[in-house]
């Protein structure tokens, strides 16, 4: 099993440019707006990945009861995985599995 570092942090989101708050939950990884996300881990919320590429989302697919954002780093090209949020846009959640 991974190990996870939790890291809530507020951020501006490098793709769309928005403000993003802290989750009200959990760690937020992701803008809840455009769902990118930037690629800075190894494991969740340590911070050691040097790639630092943006992490563009490019599918969803169903997980247990909810659903996974899928991602491509527009740098290194390597695919990841993050858990939707209570408060992600649902407009682009559909989007993106009309994507799919």
């Amino acid at each position: 099993m991974k190990q996870f570092t939790m890291r809530n942090e507020a951020f501006i989101c490098e793709h769309c440019g928005k403000e993003v708050s802290k989750s009200s939950y959990t760690a937020r990884d992701h803008c809840p707006y455009c769902f990118y996300s930037k690629h800075v881990d190894i494991n969740p919320g340590d911070r050691m990945n040097t790639c630092h590429g943006l992490l563009k989302p490019i599918g969803i697919e169903k997980f247990k009861d909810t659903y996974k954002i899928v991602y491509q780093c527009e740098k290194c090209h390597e695919l990841h995985k993050n858990i939707v949020e209570k408060d992600d846009s649902i407009e682009k959640i559909i989007e993106l599995s009309i994507v799919n």
